[in-house]
């Protein structure tokens, strides 16, 4: 049982409720390794397809909890021991084998936002607040933010929003690149996503695809990636999803591939190269 968040399950999709509505789901230290914890309990269920984040009541996550006041951002540990706990949060979604949609379902301010930043599909409701405010309260971005931001929107207009720390018009958000979708009920497009995902995609050919993509932002070269996907195609070439596909379009049918993303080997090995 959660204290800060809550779940539902339902045809291979795990939507995760930030549930703090009489806080506007503001973040604690208690949310993040409840994240965690759902996070790495849904990576290992292969009855999860898909995995939804939202917010509930009208927020997504106002940011962190500033109900300590002035000494929010104090640490009792030494700089050398002390690890921010949006960034270890970002790294378990990072490392995910399934995929992973931000339904922002409202406001959506520094942790709020930059929480979502490693999953792989943001939807925003128009017209939410969303910003990275972290400048205006003397602080600086977490969450992995300095990795994933200049990698989804470019550099300048990363700098341009940490620098100025303003609220961000979801158009603008939108065409920086930053959300996919801007629409009026952010959970119906998330769940249209993942149902098409879940009921008609091989869970093994998105797993591979997911630390593939990922992967390569941090190469310098097409050849990691070449080496990559010819590994895959061999391995899924000799392996029952790949037959199921084309027999599938052959014969006109939908498909039911019968393995899971725990069925895939390790391609990658975790900040090295390519085996």
């Amino acid at each position: 049982m959660y204290e800060t968040i809550r779940t539902e399950q339902n045809e291979g999709i795990l939507t995760i409720f930030l549930n703090r509505p009489e806080k506007m789901n503001a973040y604690t230290h208690v949310m993040a390794q409840e994240l965690i914890d759902a996070y790495k309990k849904a990576d290992e269920d292969d009855d999860i397809r898909v995995i939804i984040v939202t917010g509930e009541g009208k927020a997504f996550c106002a940011g962190m909890d500033l109900g300590d006041g002035g000494k929010t951002f104090s640490a009792s540990e030494s700089m050398e021991d002390f690890r921010d706990s949006g960034g270890q949060v970002s790294l378990v979604v990072h490392d995910l084998k399934k995929p992973i949609i931000a339904a922002i379902n409202g406001a959506a301010v520094g942790i709020g936002l930059t929480m979502t930043l490693a999953m792989d599909i943001r939807i925003v409701k128009k017209d939410a607040k969303i910003g990275f405010v972290f400048a205006k309260r003397g602080i600086g971005p977490e969450a992995c933010s300095g990795w994933f931001l200049p990698r989804l929107v470019g550099i300048g207009k990363a700098l341009e929003w940490m620098y100025t720390a303003r609220y961000i018009p979801t158009s603008e958000a939108l065409a920086s690149g930053l959300v996919q979708y801007e629409v009026e009920d952010v959970l119906e497009k998330a769940y249209e996503l993942a149902q098409q995902i879940a009921s008609e995609t091989a869970a093994t050919s998105n797993t591979f695809v997911r630390q593939l993509l990922w992967s390569m932002l941090s190469e310098n070269s097409p050849e990691a990636s070449h080496l990559a996907e010819s590994k895959f195609l061999f391995w899924a070439g000799n392996n029952a999803d790949a037959m199921e596909g084309v027999q599938s379009f052959l014969e006109k049918r939908p498909a039911h591939f019968p393995l899971n993303s725990s069925d895939v080997p390790e391609f990658f090995n975790k900040g090295e190269k390519v085996i």
